[in-house]
């Protein structure tokens, strides 16, 4: 019960990453809300998890939607002492055929929704004593890799952020750090293979291990640096990725 009586916001927390994270904290003791924008996939997550798993339906780059959220992680369980800035797409191809509006698209979720979870959880956290904010990145923001401009910017910004927090705010008990994923099996890469953006194999290739990880593995990382086992942990942007970024 690593996280007993902890109170849990999780962004992006109804499928892949975030979905498997908020099923492990909730084994671990903690009353979770998952935010997301899919609606159906929320409710069934909430269905499914039970009584101490709520799901917002929010969009993550509003700040007047993070006003609602935090208010609705009040109201039901409280002030939250862990935050999973989980949220993010991606989009695959060359710099050349992006357009402006599917740059500032991807960087607004996969960076700005960062931003204003922190924004709005770091006072709260430091009312109560402190807290933990875990920020999704990727090995891509770490790394180069074709055809993901937008992506590895947005990540490599994530990161660059987290540091900055976990530097300005740890005398208040705040900790800040990133999970960097590699190739991952969640719905969202599923689709990718299946629209032929990218196949299993070619992201498996990748890998030095050969697969691709399993948003449990992933999730496994966010409960250790949540919890007060990585209690001397801040700062830290710690690859997943089957060693990836080793090769």
């Amino acid at each position: 019960m690593r996280l007993k009586d902890k109170v849990a916001i999780i962004t992006g927390g109804a499928s892949g990453i975030g979905k498997a994270t908020a099923l492990r904290f909730l084994q671990e003791g903690a009353r979770v809300v998952i935010v997301d924008v899919d609606q159906d996939a929320g409710k069934e997550t909430e269905k499914s998890a039970g009584g101490a798993l709520r799901f917002l339906n929010a969009d993550v780059t509003s700040e007047a939607e993070w006003q609602r959220i935090m208010e609705f992680t009040r109201t039901q369980f409280g002030r939250p002492d862990v935050l999973f800035g989980n949220a993010g797409t991606n989009l695959m191809k060359p710099i050349t055929e992006f357009s402006v509006e599917e740059w500032e698209r991807i960087l607004s979720l996969n960076l700005r929704g960062v931003f204003l979870g922190a924004k709005h959880c770091i006072s709260v956290m430091i009312e109560g004593g402190g807290g933990s904010i875990i920020n999704t990145a990727s090995s891509f923001g770490l790394i180069g890799t074709p055809r993901t401009p937008a992506y590895s910017a947005s990540k490599g910004g994530v990161i660059a952020l987290s540091r900055q927090l976990a530097v300005e705010y740890a005398r208040q008990g705040i900790r800040v750090n990133c999970v960097c994923p590699g190739p991952t099996l969640t719905p969202r890469l599923q689709r990718y293979s299946d629209q032929g953006t990218i196949s299993i194999k070619e992201m498996e290739a990748m890998v030095p291990m050969g697969r691709m990880a399993r948003p449990e593995e992933i999730a496994a990382m966010v409960l250790f640096l949540a919890s007060d086992e990585a209690s001397y942990v801040t700062g830290a942007a710690i690859p997943v990725d089957g060693g990836q970024t080793a090769d």
